[in-house]
């Protein structure tokens, strides 16, 4: 009877390759990766230098010819468009030496009013990793990292990350499926915006809603700062507050409703901000609570979404959660189960799925 002789190094493996093959296959993944990585810095300089804006729908440029339209240095400019034509982004035609961004590609990198829009996420990685000591110790100690301790480029980018979706959702998509929230608003009701940042999301209601009265509240001074100024600049100061004050103590009352945005899970006791909701809501008030569209199953999050969510929660969520040292850390892929029963152990026990985008979960919350 024959023996077979041992698999010898390199023989074929699952899926009919051999072992060197797939260590190969994940080596050039990983080394695309890091290229990703890399390159995102230069997209974060093309977008906050303005460098994509200046290419938007002029037709090809010499990189002299960009450098003068920005007031940049050529010789950086000529770099920069190297590496946008090496990952794609632009388009380069060597017999004339000129460079080009679609108005596919300007739709993503260029156009700051368009859903698509997604540049400014680039500009958080600035202050992700300069975190990253901080977040090798908190590994080992199990403490956090506040949202205030990292640097101002995570706010700003973490604003224009979302501002494009809110505009694009908010106000046709994501109100409208809340029972009769818009009608109250268009006769006037009051709003209190928990955790609104910069408050794009409220200043978006507030340009919709004209009759009713809208508080942001978030515990982060600068970032309301930020607010305020921005609610002057796009007019809706007369009907719009901001104030400095956390999701479990923030003042008023009779709210007809209460929104979080991307913020829940950050919260070092979400249960407890619920709690609170519960007591400032108007008897008919309604909470609108909007999570990232991820799932508690980690297989679930193996697509592009997911991995973007995932790292960010490894990075900022669950490390200002812990920071606050409160009963829960969620991370922003906790799942829809977990924050039901938050919010009906404080009270809320109506929950619905409302509405739902490729980043964002929607639901709709009261008594």
């Amino acid at each position: 009877m024959a023996v077979s002789a041992p698999a010898a190094p390199g023989a074929i493996g699952d899926g009919g390759t051999t072992r060197q093959e797939r260590v190969s296959a994940f080596l050039e993944r990983v080394i695309t990766d890091g290229g990703a990585a890399v390159a995102g810095l230069c997209t974060s300089l093309g977008d906050r230098l303005g460098l994509y804006r200046a290419m938007a729908g002029v037709g090809p440029l010499t990189s002299a010819q960009l450098a003068a339209r920005t007031g940049l240095v050529e010789r950086y400019v000529r770099e920069w468009l190297a590496a946008q034509v090496a990952g794609g982004y632009v388009m380069y035609a060597p017999d004339r030496d000129t460079y080009l961004l679609p108005d596919e590609h300007a739709a993503v990198l260029a156009e700051s009013g368009l859903p698509s829009y997604a540049a400014g996420f680039f500009t958080v990685l600035q202050a992700l990793y300069a975190t990253e000591d901080s977040l090798m110790e908190a590994f080992r100690t199990g403490e956090g990292i506040g949202w205030e301790e990292h640097g101002a480029a995570l706010f700003e980018g973490t604003a224009k990350f979302f501002r494009p979706g809110y505009a694009a959702s908010l106000v046709p998509e994501w109100l409208a499926s809340l029972d009769g929230v818009v009608e109250k608003l268009e006769r006037g009701a009051a709003v209190a915006d928990v955790g609104c940042g910069y408050g794009y999301s409220t200043a978006l209601m507030a340009r919709a809603f004209p009759n009713s009265r809208f508080t942001g509240y978030d515990f982060h001074r600068p970032s309301v700062e930020a607010a305020r100024g921005i609610a002057a600049e796009q007019g809706v100061a007369d009907r719009v507050t901001f104030e400095v004050a956390g999701a479990d103590d923030f003042p008023g009352e009779d709210f007809d409703l209460i929104t979080y945005f991307d913020c829940l899970h950050d919260i070092g006791d979400p249960g407890a901000a619920l709690r609170h909701a519960e007591h400032a809501l108007a008897e008919d008030g309604t909470c609108m609570i909007v999570e990232p569209n991820a799932s508690p199953h980690a297989d679930e999050n193996a697509n592009p979404v997911g991995r973007v969510l995932t790292a960010a929660s490894v990075a900022v969520c669950l490390p200002s959660a812990l920071a606050q040292h409160g009963p829960q850390a969620l991370g922003n892929h906790a799942g829809e189960r977990a924050l039901r029963e938050l919010a009906d152990a404080a009270g809320l026990h109506h929950w619905r799925l409302a509405a739902q985008s490729p980043v964002n979960r929607v639901y709709a919350v009261g008594r």
